[in-house]
C-alpha cells in the first residue's frame, strides 16, 4: 500500500485488509511517502499495534516507486497491491487467491465501487461508477469475468513479477496498465472477477480532482508516445472534446470579427457546435437522470463531468505533445500544485 498524506482514509483502509479471513500467512507493507498531516505517525502508531504491519520508507513519494519498495520486502508468493484511498471488501483476497488458482492468470482484478460522503464527492463516485464518467472500462462497472487489458489494484503472482520486472518507476501514472501489457507480452494471462469489490474514495473538492485528472492525462499521453496503438480508442474522446472546445472559440471570434460570414460560416457553425450542444445535452442528462442524488449532488454533476473530461483532455493532449515530464498527481499536496520533494 502506497500512502501519502491520507490520514483521513488509512485507517479504514488498514482496517479492511487486516479484517480478510485468509487461511495462509499475509502481511501488510506500507511504503510511506512524506506526508504532511500526520499520516506517518498514524502508520507508525497502528504498525506498533499489529505485527502483521510492516513500514518502508517512499522519500521520492511516487507511486511505483513506493509499490516497488513494498513488493521487494514482503515475503510471500502473492500481491495484492491495495490502496490507502479504498477498502476491501469482505472475502477480497480470499476470493482472488482463489480465482488466480482457478484461471492459471497472472494477475486478477475486480470491481472498482466509487463512493462518497459529501454531495461533491458522491457526484464524482456516481461519475466513476458510470461508463460516461470514465469510459466504460471492465473494473468501473463490468459483469463479465474474463480476459482483461489490465486490472484495478491487482493480485499478482510474485514470480511473474520477478520474471517481467516490477513496475516502471519513470511512469508516475498507468503504470499498472503498462504492467499489465508486459505481463501480457509475457504471454501470461490478466483476468477480470466482478465478484471482487474494492471501494474507492474520490478526490474532496474540485481543484485536487482537476489536478488528478490533469496528471493522469498527461501520463496516458505519455504511453501513447511509448505505445501507440496499445491504447484503447476510449482514451481519445477527452482530448478531442477539448480540441473542439477551442476551434469552437476560434470559431466564434472569427464570426464576431466579421471575418467569418455567409454560407460558410453556418456550415461550419453546424460542424462545430452541434457537438458541443449535443455534449451539453448529455451532461445536462447525466445530471438528472435517477439516482443523481439531491440538488446539490446533481448541480455538483453539472461541474464535475465536464472538469474530469477537460483536465483529463488537456493533460493528454500536453503529454502527448512534450511528453509527461515531472508532471505529479498533487492532488494531495494541500493547496500548492507543486512537485512532489
Amino acid at each position: 500500500m502506497p500512502v501519502l498524506n491520507e490520514r483521513a482514509y488509512l485507517e479504514h483502509a488498514i482496517n479492511s485488509v487486516l479484517a480478510q479471513e485468509l487461511t495462509v500467512p499475509a502481511e501488510l507493507v506500507l511504503a510511506l511517502g512524506p506526508s504532511t498531516d500526520g499520516t506517518t505517525e498514524l502508520a507508525q502508531r497502528l504498525a506498533a499495534g499489529d505485527a502483521r504491519i510492516r513500514l518502508v520508507d517512499n522519500p521520492a513519494a511516487h507511486i511505483p516507486v513506493g509499490l516497488n519498495a513494498a513488493i521487494r520486502a514482503s515475503r510471500y508468493a502473492t500481491i495484492i497491491r491495495v490502496d490507502a484511498h479504498s477498502e476491501l471488501a469482505p472475502g477480497y483476497a480470499a476470493r482472488a487467491l482463489e480465482t488466480l488458482e482457478r484461471t492459471g492468470a497472472a494477475n486478477v482484478g475486480g470491481v472498482m465501487h466509487a463512493d462518497g460522503r459529501a454531495p461533491f464527492q458522491r457526484a464524482v463516485a456516481r461519475l466513476y461508477n458510470s461508463p460516461v464518467g470514465l469510459g466504460g472500462g471492465a473494473y468501473h462497472g463490468g459483469t463479465h469475468e474474463g480476459e482483461a487489458e489490465s486490472a484495478y489494484l491487482g493480485v499478482m503472482r510474485r514470480a511473474v513479477l520477478d520474471e517481467v520486472g516490477l513496475f516502471d518507476e519513470t511512469i508516475r501514472r498507468g503504470e499498472d496498465w503498462e504492467l499489465n501489457l508486459r505481463i501480457r507480452q509475457a504471454g501470461h494471462l490478466v483476468w477480470f472477477d466482478p465478484s471482487l469489490s474494492v471501494t474507492y474514495w474520490p478526490r474532496e473538492s474540485w481543484l485536487r480532482l482537476a489536478r488528478q485528472f490533469r496528471a493522469t492525462g498527461a501520463w496516458r499521453g505519455e504511453l501513447v508516445r511509448r505505445f501507440g496503438r496499445r491504447n484503447g480508442i476510449r482514451f481519445f474522446a477527452p482530448p478531442a472534446l477539448v480540441v473542439l472546445v477551442v476551434i469552437a472559440v476560434l470559431v466564434g471570434l472569427l464570426q464576431m470579427t466579421g471575418v467569418l460570414t455567409g454560407l460558410l460560416s453556418v456550415v461550419i457553425s453546424a460542424v462545430v457546435y452541434l457537438p458541443l450542444l449535443a455534449y451539453l445535452l448529455l451532461v445536462i442528462a447525466v445530471a438528472c437522470l435517477p439516482g443523481g442524488g439531491g440538488a446539490r449532488q446533481r448541480l455538483w454533476t453539472l461541474l464535475v463531468l465536464p472538469t474530469m473530461h477537460l483536465s483529463w483532455g488537456l493533460g493528454f493532449l500536453g503529454g502527448v505533445l512534450r511528453g509527461a515530464r515531472d508532471t505529479v498527481d498533487a492532488s494531495r499536496l494541500g493547496t500548492r500544485n507543486t512537485p512532489l520533494p
